[in-house]
């Protein structure tokens, strides 16, 4: 049986979620350890402040490697610390503007209670 919202099947099989509200809690899910997110949070800044220098130069250059860096640290994060695949492939869209909304809700001290709210709350050792 298939939950839309839920985006999984009895079976545990992933398969496409059907609203972002759906997105969400499984996004915080994939993004469970701290170390992963601090490396999103370290990608997506500097993503952020290159494509802040590339506007104020006029070098246009500098946005693709914007792009790479905020990605790049995302994707480490996934492959060596959270070891699983990034959503970013199934859900490019919803998984880059989770990036931003995750980091807003950390940098307010919100994060955690999402965290809880989604089951991705890490134990802490």
């Amino acid at each position: 049986m298939t939950d839309p919202d839920k985006g999984a099947r009895d079976d545990g099989t992933a398969e496409r979620f059907a609203t972002y509200a759906a997105f969400w809690p499984y996004y915080l899910r994939e993004h469970r350890r701290p170390e992963t997110r601090a490396l999103h949070y370290f990608g997506t800044g500097l993503g952020l402040a290159l494509a802040v220098v590339a506007v104020a130069t006029a070098d246009w250059a500098l946005l693709p490697i914007a792009l790479v860096c905020g990605y790049l640290f995302a994707w480490l994060g996934h492959l060596f610390v959270e070891r699983n695949r990034p959503a970013t492939f199934k859900y490019p869209l919803w998984s880059f503007a989770s990036d931003f909304r995750m980091l807003g809700f950390w940098l307010t001290g919100r994060l955690d209670r999402e965290l809880e709210r989604a089951g991705a709350d890490y134990p802490q050792s």
